[in-house]
């Protein structure tokens, strides 16, 4: 690894290490009557810094997400090691937030582990099309699967989707979404959930300190992006997009600076 490797490296330790941000910043906001994702609207993405106090970094934040992953502004570290993950079948239960279908496990779906911290998994959910972009592209999905460490640092796994086959985990949720689309904000019971059925790729993804994609936009998130692109039929992308209200039928928040941020892309060494 090169001296701007170690470097970049040694930043990201730093950040995740000294950042704590408390259980209440750690929460998105729920309550979708809060904001929505209407362009040029009173709640839209461009008003949710100056609509509440609290929401503000949403405006004057430095490390905010989503972000583009340029091939210019990447950092290669080669690394054999793959992302840890160990989740588990748990229950769960899936809700209409109205600006998004969530998956929320109610007991110990297992854990992921980044320089030597925990963070369970506590929720996954979708956004169409996607919020990160690579090299400028987006895509037609994507999914997010939150953790929280035991001190409220928080860590997301990303997954991109482009059109073409079913994703067969959304599939095993179709019936209780579909059964949602005329009663927003109703909980419907899912019963037990393998979030190993998530596929994505744990040898290749990009690594980089960002915020919540919603408000309050909270920041010190330590983001991993899987390299990999899954796909995603476009009956299910209009599933999704039925069942939340209309102005978040694209319920993904604009790039965001990057502010020269390090943005690691971490893969085994080519051969």
């Amino acid at each position: 690894m090169n001296s701007k490797s170690i470097l970049a490296v040694g930043f990201l330790l730093f950040m995740i290490i000294f950042s704590h941000p408390s259980s209440t910043q750690a929460q998105e906001v729920e309550d979708e009557r809060e904001f929505d994702y209407a362009r040029g609207g009173h709640m839209g993405p461009e008003k949710w810094g100056v609509m509440k106090k609290e929401w503000s970094l949403c405006s004057n934040g430095t490390m905010q997400s989503p972000i583009d992953m340029s091939s210019r502004r990447v950092e290669m570290v080669f690394s054999s090691r793959k992302l840890y993950r160990t989740y588990k079948s748990c229950n769960a239960t899936i809700l209409n937030r109205g600006h998004d279908i969530m998956l929320q496990w109610e007991g110990d779906a297992g854990l992921i582990i980044i320089n030597n911290t925990e963070y369970a998994l506590k929720q996954a959910h979708w956004h169409s099309p996607s919020e990160h972009t690579i090299n400028g592209r987006r895509y037609a999905m994507e999914l997010h699967m939150v953790h929280l460490s035991s001190d409220n640092k928080i860590a997301v796994i990303a997954v991109l989707y482009n059109i073409g086959k079913h994703d067969h985990f959304l599939s095993k949720l179709a019936v209780n979404i579909s059964s949602m689309i005329d009663q927003k904000g109703m909980h419907g019971h899912s019963g037990i959930i393998n979030p190993r059925e998530i596929k994505m790729s744990s040898r290749r993804y990009y690594r980089y300190i960002g915020s919540l994609t919603v408000p309050p936009c909270t920041e010190n998130v330590v983001w991993t992006i899987s390299r990999k692109i899954r796909t995603v039929s476009k009956d299910q992308v209009k599933l999704l997009r039925e069942a939340v209200h209309d102005y978040a039928e694209n319920n993904a928040r604009p790039i965001q600076p990057d502010n020269q941020r390090d943005i690691l892309f971490y893969g085994p060494a080519s051969r």
